[in-house]
């Protein structure tokens, strides 16, 4: 039994984290638009509603399917400013757990840990080059939403009080979401005037208002006086890239994720590739024996990542031996069924695990699964004065640590495990995917494919299935894995650690032979799910109106 309930329609699909995110992308569809044109007005509108997730000044990735067939990746991936440099920070630790942690935490909060925004242009530059609609109705929603407001849920309202009082050191979060100094509750409305105005501002003048405009000059304003490195040269220097999607194949399925600095196609390939040498249904979902698989996997792939998948820019990544057969025969090789073994993970680093999800499709071919993030919960905790814009802390993700694959260096883009995936079946679309979730992304999308495909789950079932991680330190377990399973893999070595989720709310969307669109969310976040159906008037009905006697 699924807590939630999958939809099922023929003319569009989407899937947020949100409501009224989802409702925001329907109504483009509804208005004519496509995939793109949803997916875009649905972000922006998660930045007013899901705003400890997502927003303008975060960054993110994009992986669409074009009616030809085409798969695009667009990186819109926040990078480090020029005047940063690999020793700007002092490390507290050179192992695990604490590797990542700096003095002060400069690198998680404050103006030192934001890097250069690039989400705002990558959102529009994919809008204006994909969608057909204009920018200003995309962002009509979002802007209904912060200058009308809208109710709290639970979600929301649970991290505001988590984070209250990092919250309150910033006046312009404090505002918002601590009224009277109190936290917001669920159910209480949340107005958002100042971010209203920022949005109508991007809706008449568009991406250059924030990276070569008045947004711009408050950030660099801000930045200046308060002591951190993004100028306006870097805010105007900020560009997306189109990249080239990573292919493999697992069980006769085409499988499609996004190319580093993401770690998701390359390291999800090497991953299936490895797994697709064990009868993963016949050792049954959820078993000691298919758990031990996926840990021992996980642990391998980011001993490889740690070392190997950076910005191609800056660091050669090996993408063929990654992604070849021959190496994952190699490595599969090495695995022990009876122990758990050390992968020398080296050192991992530690993603936020929190971000959001967008998957569209369309009735016309379009198919989009984005990820994007400010990085943690309401990231750097400050907004830019009188903008209601709130800050990444993306450079959390750099290496603190100097001459490192992962160390920071100007105009870097910061690695991720965004994961926004598709699968096809001779050469048609089965599944889109993707979720939020920090490092527990690649993997937990790796499973829900298993999960697919290997177990023959509903795609319900397969967003909502436990989910297990490991980057070599600890065996995160979901609830649903039972304690059996749990005493076995303790047997076999693996130390385990009992986590209320891992990652976040999955959204996807299936593809019927018959041309149906199945969407689901998973209990993790609010993610809703609206299809459409219907459609207009069969062509030449008229109305007769009625005639007098």
């Amino acid at each position: 039994m699924t807590e939630k309930h999958p939809v099922t329609a023929h003319k569009g699909m989407v899937v947020t984290n949100h409501p009224l995110a989802s409702a925001a992308g329907s109504e483009m569809l509804l208005a004519g638009g496509n995939a793109v044109d949803a997916a875009i007005a649905a972000l922006f509108t998660l930045t007013v509603v899901e705003p400890m997730m997502v927003g303008i000044l975060g960054g993110g990735v994009a992986h669409l399917r074009l009616p030809d067939g085409r798969h695009v990746v667009v990186d819109g991936l926040s990078t480090a400013p020029a005047a940063a440099r690999p020793d700007m920070y002092r490390t507290v630790s050179d192992v695990l757990p604490d590797y990542q942690e700096t003095v002060g935490r400069q690198n998680h909060f404050g103006p030192l840990a934001m890097a250069v925004p690039g989400a705002l242009r990558a959102w529009c530059h994919t809008l204006s080059r994909y969608g057909t609609l204009p920018l200003a109705d995309v962002l009509e929603p979002a802007i209904r939403c912060a200058a009308r407001g809208w109710r709290a849920t639970p979600y929301l309202a649970d991290a505001v009080g988590d984070n209250a009082k990092e919250l309150a050191t910033d006046e312009g979060l404090a505002a918002i979401f601590l009224p009277q100094g109190t936290p917001i509750r669920a159910g209480d409305r949340v107005l958002r005037p100042d971010y209203a105005d920022t949005l109508r501002l991007i809706a008449a003048v568009g991406p250059d208002a924030l990276h070569d405009g008045q947004l711009g000059d408050a950030l660099a304003a801000h930045m200046r006086a308060a002591g951190g490195l993004i100028t306006a040269a870097d805010l105007h220097a900020a560009a997306p890239v189109e990249r080239e999607a990573i292919r493999a194949f697992y069980r006769g399925h085409e499988v499609i994720g996004p190319p580093p600095p993401s770690s998701a196609g390359v390291h999800i390939a090497q991953m299936l590739h490895v797994l697709e040498g064990f009868d993963l249904r016949a050792l049954g979902t959820g078993s000691a024996d298919a758990v031990h698989l996926l840990a021992e996997a996980l642990k391998m792939a980011f001993a490889d990542r740690a070392v190997a998948t950076a910005d191609p820019a800056f660091v050669e990544v090996p993408v063929a031996q990654l992604t070849a057969r021959d190496y994952a025969e190699a490595r599969r090789g090495e695995i022990d069924m009876a122990h758990a073994r050390d992968w020398a993970p080296g050192a991992g680093l530690m993603e936020s695990a929190n971000t959001t999800h967008v998957t569209v499709a369309d009735g016309q071919g379009t198919i989009i699964a984005t990820t994007q993030t400010i990085n943690s919960l309401f990231g750097a905790r400050f907004t830019v004065p009188g903008t209601g814009m709130v800050a990444n802390n993306y450079m959390y993700n750099f290496d603190p640590h100097p001459g490192k694959a992962l160390s920071v260096a100007p105009g870097k883009r910061v690695f991720t495990s965004m994961a926004p995936m598709m699968v096809l079946k001779d050469g048609k679309p089965v599944v889109a995917l993707g979720l939020p979730g920090g490092l527990r992304i690649f993997g937990s999308a790796m499973q829900a494919i298993i999960n697919l495909l290997d177990h023959r789950m509903s795609l319900q079932e397969a967003v909502e299935a436990p989910r297990v991680w490991s980057q070599g330190h600890l065996l995160e377990l979901e609830p649903g894995i039972s304690t059996e399973t749990e005493a076995a893999l303790v047997a076999r070595g693996h130390r385990t650690l009992r986590v209320p989720t891992v990652g976040g709310g999955m959204g996807a969307v299936a593809f019927g032979p018959d041309g149906t669109l199945t969407g689901a969310a998973c209990w993790r976040a609010d993610g809703t799910p609206v299809g459409i159906g219907g459609g207009l008037a069969r062509p030449g009905v008229r109305f007769v109106p009625e005639q007098r006697p």
